[in-house]
Parts: structure tokens; C-alpha cells; sequence
């Protein structure tokens, strides 16, 4: 239990606390002596003012104690702690947390932590599929309980959407139901387009640990661009939510935790690049002739 009042002989140590307090900060820097707080018996806490300008409002603290029926005082510890006014640093925030989209640049990695709710597991190589997939029996029972229902004309001209299940509801699905669709044309220049700005020969993808076409992140798009491109959906990636190449790649990838790093090619023993010339005889640079002198030059 804490003593309320402090021991005379360690309260009375004064000196000897700043002295320790001044062996352990810059010459200069300890201020007025505070305040005197009992931590026990025999054992008190000496605090002195910091002077120095970057620990605005922390003090010194100085523990002194003694033992039972001696009159030495000893110095304890010495520390610098922070007081009710003090200048303290922020509180510290994991980087997962700090990291905010458009922060990765070529070459920077972001690992993903394997419980991350962001991703699920993929297909496992069993026969038996995922429940949420397609053509799971959960799925196909739910496709059971619905009748498909012709409806007629052609699905530009209804005037609704069509129910779920019918012929016209999948033409809206493949995004049949327009007047007209994007060309051959159109479609080659969109692809050089987005290959161009998300495409395997940007700095980001070549500093990349691996494609997008194996990161969990990639979500797939329909039609014949959906073979060569897909949408990012990592929140953090350089790339989210803008159409990305397949080879595209970032350090955001799913598995760049468990990707190592291509090793680096040792420096070469010789080195090929570099020309040394040499003389052919010893003698050569002592029969070269002065030019000067041939000449006649003074």
C-alpha cells in the first residue's frame, strides 16, 4: 500500500534526485523541483520541470528509497514522463489502417491477411461445388421453383423489365435489350484503350509480383472483352474500379503474401562492357615518339 505521507529522509533528498535527473538529461534542461510523492514505504518520487523546448509539459521523475533504520538514501530510477499538459505523439495506428487508396506505387507490395472478408475461397479442385455457385443444389432448387415464362415480341420494345425467368429477362441479362451495340471497331479501340493505361506494359505492372488474372480481386466482365480484361475491386490497388488488363498486375495482389520475390541475378565476376587497352610490347609507351619534337613545335 502507498504511504500518503512521504519518508522525511528521502523527501529531503533533493539534491541527490537532481542530480541524478541532470546525469540523465542535457546539461541545462531540468527545471524546478514540483512536487515530492510517496510510492511506498521508504521510497519517494522527486519531479522536476523539462526545460527542453521538444518535451513541452513532461518532468522528471527521480525514485529515491532508503532501507529499514538506515539514513543513506539511494537513487532508484530516473525517468522522463509526460504530465497532464504534455506535447505527447499521436497514437500509434496499424499501417492496414493508414493505408489509404491511391498510396501503392510501382513496386510496393500489400500483403492480404488470409482472413480477409474481402476474399473467399475459390474453387478447391473437389466435385462438389461452392454453395453460392451457380450450379450448386441450393441454386438449382431455387431454379426449379421458378417457371420460365415466354413473353413476346422482342425485348427492346417492352415497355417494363421483364420477370426474372423469362426469355426477355436474359436478353436483358446480356444486354440484348438496345437498339444498337458497340462494333467490332469499337470494341478494338476500347481494348487498346484500356490496355494502354492498365495494361502489362505499365511501370505498375512490370514492378508487379504477378497478373490480375490469378488475384482474387479481379472481378470478371461479360462479352468478348471479358477474355482479355476484368474490373479491379481492391479498394487500396492503384486500379479500383477502372476495367484492367488480365496481365495488368499491382502489389495489392490477393496472394502477394505468399508470392517471394524473383531472386536477383548476381553481378557479373567480369565485366564484358568495359575496354582495357593494352600495349602489345612492354617497350611500346618508350619508343612512342614526342610529337612535339617531330614537328618542330616549340
Amino acid at each position: 500500500m502507498r504511504s500518503r505521507t512521504p519518508d522525511r529522509l528521502c523527501a529531503e533528498a533533493v539534491e541527490l534526485a537532481r542530480a541524478a535527473a541532470e546525469e540523465a538529461a542535457r546539461p541545462g534542461k531540468v527545471g524546478d523541483h514540483v512536487e515530492v510523492v510517496a510510492d511506498g514505504d521508504r521510497v519517494v518520487t522527486h519531479y522536476f520541470l523539462c526545460e527542453d523546448p521538444g518535451y513541452r509539459g513532461w518532468r522528471w521523475a527521480v525514485t529515491v528509497a532508503r532501507a529499514s533504520r538506515a539514513k543513506a538514501v539511494t537513487l532508484d530510477e530516473t525517468v522522463l514522463l509526460p504530465g497532464s499538459d504534455a506535447l505527447l505523439a499521436p497514437e500509434w495506428v496499424p499501417w492496414s489502417e493508414r493505408l489509404r487508396p491511391g498510396d501503392m506505387g510501382p513496386g510496393d507490395l500489400l500483403p492480404t491477411d488470409a482472413e480477409d472478408l474481402r476474399l473467399e475461397q475459390g474453387y478447391s479442385g473437389e466435385e462438389e461445388p461452392l454453395p453460392s455457385s451457380a450450379v450448386s443444389e441450393e441454386m438449382a432448387e431455387l431454379v426449379e421453383a421458378e417457371d420460365a415464362d415466354v413473353t413476346a415480341g422482342p425485348p427492346r420494345e417492352l415497355p417494363t423489365a421483364p420477370r426474372r425467368g423469362s426469355i426477355a429477362a436474359l436478353a436483358e441479362e446480356l444486354g440484348m435489350r438496345r437498339a444498337r451495340v458497340l462494333s467490332r471497331y469499337g470494341l478494338h479501340t476500347a481494348a487498346d484503350r484500356w490496355d494502354e493505361s492498365h495494361g502489362s506494359k505499365t511501370p505498375m505492372a512490370q514492378a508487379a509480383p504477378a497478373s490480375c488474372v490469378s488475384c482474387g480481386f479481379l472481378v470478371p466482365i461479360g462479352g468478348s472483352l471479358g477474355q482479355a480484361f476484368g474490373v479491379c475491386a481492391n479498394e487500396f490497388g492503384p486500379a479500383d474500379g477502372h476495367v484492367v488488363s488480365l496481365s495488368y498486375g499491382c502489389g495489392g495482389h490477393s496472394e502477394a503474401a505468399v508470392m517471394p520475390r524473383p531472386p536477383r541475378p548476381a553481378p557479373p565476376v567480369i565485366d564484358e562492357t568495359r575496354v582495357d587497352v593494352l600495349p602489345l610490347r612492354e617497350d611500346d609507351e618508350a619508343a612512342a615518339p614526342d610529337t612535339e619534337e617531330d614537328l618542330g613545335h616549340s
